[in-house]
């Protein structure tokens, strides 16, 4: 694995992405990797079944194609090893769960996805485990809030909705020093706009649901994680028994082929979408990173190199203004999750945060602007914001 990182470190993004976890030269030179539908493999005596020195014993834990697209993550990561999940939500419990024990501390960032929250509210709890939630802006000052039992600190950047800034390196720093490891949601960004294991953090997380997909019909998440974590990572995942499918792994695999082209397309519209609604009248305030106006835009300039095609806007009015706005839309669809080429629009509903996301003037709802033409999004948003401004 290290020889191959090594290789193609020194090639540009988009030429990575097109050849990244796969050599022709492996399959009779096919340009793609065969989808290995599998769960029994067969051993060629009964002394390499009982020596388990075979590389694939069972499916559960790999395949060619699953390994394929392991080793492509690990080439945009920098990981030492990537794991597949069912969707990225478990890409986030399988590490809470495998680094957190009853009695344990886990600092969580109260501005992180919602059914992350309700895991860490239920499952965590309910197993004996303290959870505490901190304001994403508190950097450095991370360091009141651990505790000799501090085990993990989850960061997400930017926050799930309300795309808050996290100074990683900050909170990196501290929590290596009191002995907690440190693992981010990443799926906003991707590897491509943001490594966290080169900031620092030990176990990078992604909703391959999202942009390595594309395409709004696959549900995956991956783990990566550095060396020092990945084999506690590894045997976790292999006591809870998830896998992912062969066609869904060859479809994100394929995604990737062109995740740079679609993500720099989805940040391009997007800001350019944000630049527009943010002079509208009815517009209280844009939540996107990459805009002067925003509160944390020195800190993603340092630390990002692009922004992705979501972000929140706040519009005068309550519910049922927003509900006018959402109803209005033709281009845009309702629904949640995002990545995917089609425009979506959903209302955000943040009672269940602790600490952040109470100050907004207005209504709250999140846009994923796809793939369409711009003019045509900006159309489609001038029209609900109307629709939204004519409810009494």
């Amino acid at each position: 694995m290290g020889k191959e990182l090594d290789k193609m470190a020194k090639f540009g993004i988009n030429t990575r992405l097109a050849h990244g976890g796969y050599d022709p030269r492996d399959y009779h030179g096919f340009v793609n990797p065969p989808i290995v539908h599998a769960s029994t493999v067969l051993f060629p005596d009964a002394e390499t079944m009982a020596s388990h020195k075979q590389k694939y014993g069972y499916a559960t834990h790999g395949t060619p194609t699953t390994d394929a697209l392991c080793q492509a993550i690990d080439e945009l990561e920098g990981s030492f090893g990537t794991l597949l999940v069912p969707s990225g939500l478990a890409a986030v419990t399988i590490p809470l769960l495998a680094f957190l024990s009853p009695g344990d501390h886990l600092l969580m960032v109260d501005s992180v996805y919602g059914n992350t929250r309700y895991f860490c509210n239920t499952m965590l709890k309910r197993l004996g485990i303290e959870v505490e939630y901190y304001d994403p802006l508190i950097g450095a000052d991370i360091e009141k809030l651990i505790r000799p039992n501090t085990t993990v600190v989850f960061t997400e950047s930017p926050g799930s909705n309300t795309f808050e800034i996290q100074d990683i390196p900050a909170i990196v720093e501290k929590a290596h020093a009191a002995g907690a490891i440190v693992m981010m949601d990443n799926t906003w960004a991707t590897p491509l706009y943001l490594k966290p294991l080169d900031f620092g953090v030990d176990i990078s997380i992604h909703a391959a649901t999202k942009y390595p997909s594309g395409h709004s019909d696959i549900l995956m998440g991956t783990i990566s994680a550095n060396e020092k974590c990945f084999k506690r990572l590894d045997d976790a995942y292999t006591a809870i028994g998830l896998c992912v499918a062969g066609d869904d792994a060859y479809d994100v695999l394929r995604g990737l082929r062109t995740m740079k082209l679609r993500l720099d397309r989805h940040g391009e519209n997007a800001l350019e979408v944000a630049r527009w609604i943010e002079k509208q009248p009815g517009v209280l305030e844009v939540l996107h990173p990459a805009l002067e106006s925003h509160a944390g835009h020195a800190l993603w300039k340092r630390d990002f190199t692009g922004a992705a095609g979501v972000f929140s806007i706040v519009i005068d009015g309550g519910t049922p203004q927003a509900r006018a706005f959402l109803n209005a839309l033709d281009i845009f669809g309702l629904g949640y999750s995002w990545g995917g080429y089609a425009s979506l629009a959903l209302q955000v509903n943040l009672s269940d945060r602790v600490l952040t996301g109470k100050k907004y003037a207005g209504a709250l709802i999140r846009l994923q602007i796809g793939l369409e033409d711009t003019k045509d999004l900006i159309a489609d948003l001038e029209k609900a914001l109307s629709a939204a401004k004519a409810v009494q």
